[in-house]
């Protein structure tokens, strides 16, 4: 079950992708901006993330951040660590840019909306689904509170 919702999610961002990569005239690889992220979340419990990520615009006036990661923890006396993808997708190009974010563990399904500073500094809130309580290990349901710290390598 698990495998398979983190295949439908891989397969939908690619898609995703694709498509408003087709749309967009001047859309290339090398309009991506990518780079390394530093997060803090508070999710039933302190988590730090750290993970992966790319941003490209499928028009002049949004952008679309893909991010594969990893959220570190101390649970149960024992260090925890649980992979993640992201999609966020940023609603207009301004200096504040208000966000919709999806993110997927083994464990949770989490719809975030926040607010970015030009998508390097981001805070957002939303709600933490559990569908898979691992044994041993607390359920992770319920408000979550998140800010991030996205580092462009390539910014342009």
């Amino acid at each position: 079950m698990i495998n398979r919702l983190f295949l439908l999610l891989i397969i939908s961002l690619f898609t995703a992708t694709a498509n408003a990569q087709d749309n967009s005239a001047k859309s290339s690889l090398s309009d991506w901006i990518f780079g390394p992220s530093l997060g803090y979340q508070y999710q039933s419990g302190n988590f730090v993330k750290v993970s992966g990520w790319g941003l490209f615009a499928p028009n002049d006036d949004q952008y679309m951040k893909i991010d594969a990661g990893a959220n570190f923890t101390w649970m149960q006396g024992k260090p925890r660590v649980i992979p993640e993808l992201g999609f966020t997708y940023y609603l207009n190009n301004q200096l504040i840019l208000p966000f919709v974010k999806g993110e997927l563990t083994p464990y949770t399904i989490t719809p975030k909306v926040g607010l970015s500073i030009l998508s390097i500094v981001e805070v957002g809130v939303g709600y933490g689904f559990d569908y898979h309580t691992k044994k041993n290990f607390k359920s992770l349901d319920g408000v979550t509170v998140s800010l991030g710290l996205n580092v462009p390598l390539n910014l342009y």
